[in-house]
């Protein structure tokens, strides 16, 4: 049969693509005469006569606020008994929750089918519609019904605990060395984190192994470092943790314990109210291991290539001095210390941030060590220009109060002071009670393009006593020191006109009983044109670092010049008088793999080579490297990052994965390799990934990158949102469609046809077509084999088995067999 596509009947398709039905409020008749069709007995456009119409029964959609998605509910559709040829989204309680609604808006709602479905109508402006073709229930709500919202952060109320999973985090490294004397040395470490989720509940334990083997000898460990488990509290602003936990402040310092905590999260606020997570920064002789750890315990551990590095990943929930240890390929090793202590205090007016624990300190070999003690600190925003802040430690042989306040200086930045005193009691010594200054300093020069991100110092007089301090020298036999005096400066700056940049870290610590150790780091890039050759680059960098009583001084050049998607360097070092040049290559590949090459002088005279390869893979972060000093050393590297994701949704290996992190799965509908946020991962065989690297309680989108989708792959809803909930394992389903296009006739088993205006669904709720005349229906995404269901007079009447095997013809007829 050869279908003839009428000019009458394509006036009206036109007419419908161009109605907005979501803006009809009334019943709609249509003149079917104006219609030429073969058959105008046979016409059903009852569902097109209500606007929005969709047949009854349960859908799985997505819920979508004001055009931004929130989570994914099994919506009920209702017949209304006061509207004729119509249904409704039955929005029920657990849907509700998720708009954010204000009290006065809640007041207002009335409630429908037996007191179950919440009525909107009342809220002036408010739109509730349902669309199958993109699953969605698009909900549309004027600002003055909602919460405060940010254009990157949704109300508390929408925030997602994700669903129930296991993961497993892991960063492994590990080095194989030969020295010039014959000297063998393989060098591994290990460390991550395992957990569970179940509800709001996160579980978690913390492993980190080693393994050193020499040509002589051999050592090894691995333990599981501390256990703990956390949830927020959305509608106190907190999170409150159990288990062996490190004290989290910015009056006190950290030290580890057992027992609970609750304190208020400035994550949870809007993204303009958070505060401030330092960098680490330095220079690598070698391509090298950097470790941050704090107490012992694994922070961040990573590879990088020799030359300067700086590390801004770190989680501005660390407080307190963080120890970096840089292990370079030839074995030797640098140390320095970071103090990453917060920018001043200041809270918003009203408002009350607090910080509480309560519980005994422990070791990691996990035995309790040390009195039962209860920790307090807040901040209270008294007005939009100062804040007040304090807190105590409370235990029987140690007590400390400090108070302090902050001031916003408005366009002079902002500042805050304040001072401890500690009451220590040791064991036949006598009583010791000290005070401690703290002064701290933060400036935004937008007129300048610089910043002081940190400035501060502090003072301890001989007999003021930290907690920790107390801690190491009653039971540990007091080898970490007693401070002195800190003092702290970050701060960058841009001269535009001269396309330089430059940026200083300083840090000095000292102590009443043992040497100082002080650090700097200063770089300088310069940003010019060479020819045709656009943004050369000249950079220089300086570090020096003392630790007790040892100076390590580096200084770095560099000199870059692009090339498409290839870059060449020179790269000159001078490290305690050993001097070393080299000429680099430097290529990024279309997968988004990268490689290093680099070839030069060791020490004036020694040659050398050196490659590094990175891999961004789906399953892993992976990088290899190699290096080749002339009499001296031979090594090869490599670095895994990664982890494992396991849900009743189904289950990936993928790259990142940092501790435990908040992460999402994405859902394919069972179509693999889909490539998700441009390439980063793919899908994997059972169409599931994951993305482990989400921020929590921030608004984030997440797209198909549709330009690589097979040719038989559609993407219906290629972006999803989520705001989740600290280490959450969120779950979203992309709407996708993978399959052939047909053109067939859909005929009953009497010689008729479904009705002009007939619906054609998948057995999954989408709707992949629109019958027109004399039964004609071009459909899209159809899979072999599968059943379609045909519907009209708010009924599904007929379905259709689509073959295995298609004939080989452009337009054949589709049985579609009677329901009844």
């Amino acid at each position: 049969m050869k279908y003839k596509l009428k000019p009458h009947w394509l006036s009206v398709a036109i007419l419908f693509s161009l109605l907005d039905a979501g803006k009809l409020a009334y019943s709609v008749e249509f003149n079917t005469d104006v219609l030429d069709a073969e058959d105008k007995n046979n016409i059903d456009f009852s569902r097109f006569s209500s606007s929005n119409y969709i047949l009854p029964g349960r859908y799985p959609l997505t819920l979508r606020l004001n055009d931004r998605d929130l989570s994914d509910f099994t919506v009920p559709f209702y017949p209304r008994e006061e509207k004729k040829n119509s249904s409704e989204a039955c929005l029920l309680p657990e849907l509700m929750k998720q708009l954010g609604l204000t009290p006065t808006a809640e007041k207002k709602i009335r409630y429908w089918h037996h007191h179950d479905c919440a009525d909107l109508s009342a809220l002036q402006g408010t739109e509730v519609r349902g669309d199958l073709a993109s699953a969605s229930l698009q909900v549309s709500i004027p600002q003055a019904w909602l919460e405060y919202t940010d254009p990157n952060w949704v109300t508390p109320a929408q925030w997602d605990n994700g669903i129930p999973g296991l993961m497993l985090d892991y960063s492994l490294n590990s080095t194989v060395s030969r020295l010039q004397r014959n000297d063998h040395m393989h060098n591994a470490s290990v460390s991550g984190t395992a957990g569970a989720n179940l509800g709001a509940w996160r579980m978690r334990t913390d492993y980190q192994g080693s393994y050193v083997k020499c040509t002589a000898s051999s050592r090894h460990n691995l333990g599981w470092n501390r256990f703990y488990a956390y949830r927020a509290l959305p509608q106190m602003g907190a999170t409150v943790m159990l288990g062996e936990i490190f004290l989290a402040s910015n009056l006190f310092d950290s030290w580890r314990y057992t027992g609970i905590s609750l304190n208020s999260d400035e994550r949870m606020l809007p993204p303009s109210l958070r505060g401030y997570a330092a960098e680490v920064s330095g220079i690598a002789r070698t391509n090298a291991k950097v470790t941050v750890s704090q107490l012992g315990k694994v922070v961040y551990q990573t590879t990088v290539a020799s030359g300067p590095f700086r590390i801004q990943s770190l989680n501005s929930a660390v407080n307190g001095q963080l120890d970096v240890k840089v292990e370079e390929q030839d074995g030797s090793v640098q140390t320095f210390q970071v103090d990453n202590a917060s920018v001043p205090y200041l809270t918003r007016p009203g408002q009350l941030r607090y910080a509480t624990a309560l519980g005994r300190p422990s070791r990691y070999d996990h035995h309790i060590e040390g009195p039962m003690f209860s920790n307090g600190v807040f901040s209270w925003g008294g007005a939009n220009s100062w804040s007040l802040y304090g807190g105590t430690i409370m235990a029987e042989p140690y007590k400390a109060l400090a108070i302090g306040i902050g001031r916003n200086l408005y366009r002079f930045g902002a500042i805050s002071a304040d001072v401890t005193q500690s009451w220590a009691r040791l064991p036949n010594a006598a009583n010791r009670e000290g005070k401690s200054w703290h002064l701290s300093y933060a400036k935004r020069f937008d007129d300048f393009n610089s910043e002081v991100t940190f400035a501060g110092y502090r003072f301890s007089e001989r007999e003021y006593m930290s907690m920790g301090h107390y801690l190491d020298t009653r039971y540990g036999g007091g080898n970490s020191g007693q401070d002195k005096a800190l003092y702290t400066l970050t701060a960058n700056k841009g001269f535009e006109d001269a396309k330089i940049s430059a940026y200083l870290s300083y840090s000095h610590q000292t102590y009443w009983d043992q040497s100082d150790n002080h650090r700097y780091s200063l770089s300088l890039s310069r940003y010019f044109d060479i020819s045709r050759f656009k943004n050369a680059s000249l950079s220089l960098s300086a570090t020096r670092s003392e630790y007790y009583g040892h100076n390590d001084d580096t200084l770095f050049m560099s000199l870059s010049v692009p090339l498409s998607n290839a870059m060449v360097s020179y790269n000159g070092q001078l490290n305690d008088s050993r001097y070393s040049q080299t000429v680099g290559f430097y290529s990024q590949l279309d997968n988004y793999d990268s490689y290093r090459l680099t070839g030069g002088l060791s020490e004036g005279t020694h040659g050398q080579l050196s490659g590094y390869y990175i891999h961004r893979g789906d399953k892993v972060d992976m990088s290899v490297n190699a290096a080749y000093v002339q009499n001296s050393y031979t090594s090869a590297g490599l670095s895994l990052q990664g982890g494992a994701t396991v849900t009743a949704n189904g289950a990936a290996l993928h790259p990142g994965g940092g501790n435990g992190s908040t992460r999402l799965m994405v859902d394919s509908d069972g179509v693999a390799g889909v490539p998700v946020e441009g390439g980063r991962i793919h899908t994997n065989a059972i169409g599931i990934g994951v993305l482990a690297d989400m921020s929590s309680y921030y608004r984030t989108s997440t797209r198909i990158d549709v330009n690589q989708l097979d040719d038989d792959v559609e993407a219906s809803k290629p972006v999803v949102e989520s705001s989740l909930t600290e280490g959450a394992i969120g779950y979203r389903k992309f709407g996708l469609l993978k399959g052939v296009k047909l053109l067939v006739i859909l005929a009953m088993a009497d010689g008729t046809h479904p009705p002009f205006g007939a619906s054609v669904i998948n057995r999954k709720g989408h709707e992949l077509a629109v019958v027109s005349d004399g039964g004609l229906a071009y459909l899209s995404g159809v899979a072999l084999g599968e059943t379609l269901d045909v519907a009209w007079d708010s009924a599904k009447q007929c379905f259709a088995e689509v073959p295995k095997t298609l004939p080989p013809t452009t337009q054949w007829v589709l049985p579609c067999k009677s329901i009844h």
